[in-house]
């Protein structure tokens, strides 16, 4: 008889997109302001405090053909 274990895991990515037209990027204020929705809602998924700093990874910044991306992954295993 085999001896293992079986496991079906389900991923979620959050992702914030900040338009980067041209040679110029995308605006300082506007990269702000899309940081700090996903910041609110990686600290609401995981119940982290404000007083709490997030670790260094919590967020993912990716640069795509025209425009920023910013996101964070959760896994729930069933």
């Amino acid at each position: 008889m085999a001896d293992f274990t079986a496991e079906t895991v389900t991923r979620t990515i959050r992702r914030w997109r900040v338009p980067a037209a041209g040679p110029w990027g995308a605006p300082a204020e506007e990269i702000g302001k899309a940081w700090a929705v996903a910041e609110r809602a990686y600290r609401e998924h995981h119940k982290i405090p404000d007083d709490r700093p997030l670790h260094g990874d919590a967020l993912r910044f990716h640069i795509a053909d025209d425009e920023i991306v910013i996101e964070f992954q959760t896994e729930e295993s069933r």
